[in-house]
């Protein structure tokens, strides 16, 4: 009712409920990123987050199909200014995808993209993006340590992490396509605002929630 009242009145649809349900979105990225450093030998490792310019948080990812597959979450991204050790305030997007082959049933898993470079980064400022195509995506190292993968993070933009049954494990994300939520961020921080003002120009207020985020990948 009250989100009809606005509507009628002319003024912006913003409703308590969807900032709520943003916030709680949040929340529950916070919640994945802490699960899953408290994993040390199946964890991302440590390096790559420091060395990273981005990262792409997707809880409860639903898959399921017959033969042919479909995949399907919300989440969020962030971008992390190496040179100063800041991160942005989050951004919403979706994920979804499809797959082929034998499979059959369904699941949530969670997903975790860490963004290698910061032409990967850029390519978020186009409304969508395909993994494999606009922008390379390979299966990330798990341990406390990268330096091994050195070379392998100069080729993927994007290394991919999943968890099911409580183990985090590289997985391959061919097709995929990253989608800006733009209502979602406009209704969060505000009409008019894109994902370039939230991402690289810190022109998007951060909500307890966004800080909390982004105290523990600091602590990472």
């Amino acid at each position: 009712m009250i989100c009809l009242a606005l509507s009628l009145l002319g003024a912006p649809s913003l409703c308590a409920a969807d900032t709520a349900a943003l916030d709680e979105r949040i929340r529950e990225c916070n919640e994945l990123f802490e699960e899953m450093s408290e994993m040390p030998d199946n964890a991302i490792p440590k390096d790559l987050i420091s060395d990273c310019y981005g990262i792409a948080i997707f809880p409860s990812v639903l898959k399921g199909g017959f033969i042919v597959g479909a995949r399907y979450g919300k989440g969020v991204i962030l971008y992390h200014d190496r040179e100063n050790h800041r991160w942005s305030a989050p951004a919403f997007f979706t994920i979804k995808g499809l797959s082929y082959g034998l499979q059959i049933g369904g699941q949530a898993i969670d997903l975790i993209l860490v963004i290698n470079n910061k032409r990967g980064m850029k390519s978020f400022l186009e409304n969508s993006v395909t993994l494999g195509g606009d922008l390379a995506a390979a299966a990330g190292p798990v341990g406390r340590s990268a330096e091994a993968s050195t070379d392998l993070s100069l080729k993927a933009g994007i290394f991919s992490y999943s968890r099911s049954k409580g183990l985090f494990a590289g997985i391959s994300l061919e097709g995929s396509v990253i989608k800006t939520e733009e209502k979602s961020n406009e209704a969060y921080y505000g009409t008019n605002i894109t994902v370039d003002d939230i991402l690289f120009k810190n022109k998007a207020p951060l909500s307890k929630a966004g800080k909390d985020l982004i105290n523990i990948l600091q602590s990472y």
